[in-house]
């Protein structure tokens, strides 16, 4: 089932650009961000997300708490279509971060059926497509992809933190916070894992011992 002009009428100002482009006669409009561009550890992870119901409550995910994300990616993931795409450190070193983002962009696109398509800031240059500054305050799509992305992103750093505890990866999620700091000084970066040629991972050596 998808989304009728009528459907729209009295939903949340995040629904308003989704809303004209079902009166243009679009039905199948794919919302599409990403997660883990700033990170100094992590893959980059993009999705895209087609609603086919309304979803209350969707907005830019480092505006919810982590409870409220994960309630709403249950949601989206029973009432929407999804596809994601992650991109590895290594591609990341090797294309650098606005290429590996725009790949897995362009990978989830391809990957769902869609008729128009909503892009948080990045300008693919593809047909039927916006880019949208702030998307993810602007396009319950784009909000609903953040969410999605957001949560998976955050599940694999979970994970990778009970191999690698001393880097606080299921707290900083990658990012460069004080104690992953000190941990990459102390214990050097993980091959496969840290960005090479991120500052300052690219100041320190690879890791120093086999955890």
């Amino acid at each position: 089932m998808n989304f009728v002009v009528d459907s729209w009428e009295g939903y949340h100002l995040k629904y308003q650009i989704e809303k004209n482009l079902t009166r243009q006669g679009y039905k199948k409009i794919a919302g599409v961000d990403e997660v883990g561009r700033g990170p100094l550890a992590g893959p980059v992870v993009a999705c895209a997300v087609v609603l086919h119901k309304r979803i209350t409550g969707l907005n830019d995910s480092k505006k919810l708490s982590d409870r409220k994300r994960r309630i709403l990616f249950a949601q989206i993931m029973e009432k929407a279509d999804v596809t994601f795409k992650f991109v590895w450190p290594e591609e990341i070193d090797e294309i650098n971060i606005l290429e590996a983002t725009k790949k897995a962009m362009r990978h989830c696109i391809n990957s769902i059926d869609h008729d128009y398509v909503l892009i948080d800031a990045v300008d693919l240059k593809i047909e039927k497509s916006q880019s949208i500054i702030k998307g993810d305050e602007l396009s319950a799509s784009i909000a609903a992809a953040s969410i999605v992305a957001k949560v998976m992103r955050d599940n694999y750093m979970i994970k990778l933190d009970r191999k690698y505890p001393e880097y606080d990866f299921k707290n900083n999620k990658g990012y460069g916070t004080k104690k992953h700091l000190v941990a990459l000084d102390k214990y050097g970066a993980i091959p496969k894992i840290h960005r090479y040629t991120f500052h300052p991972v690219s100041m320190v050596n690879q890791i120093k011992f086999d955890f």
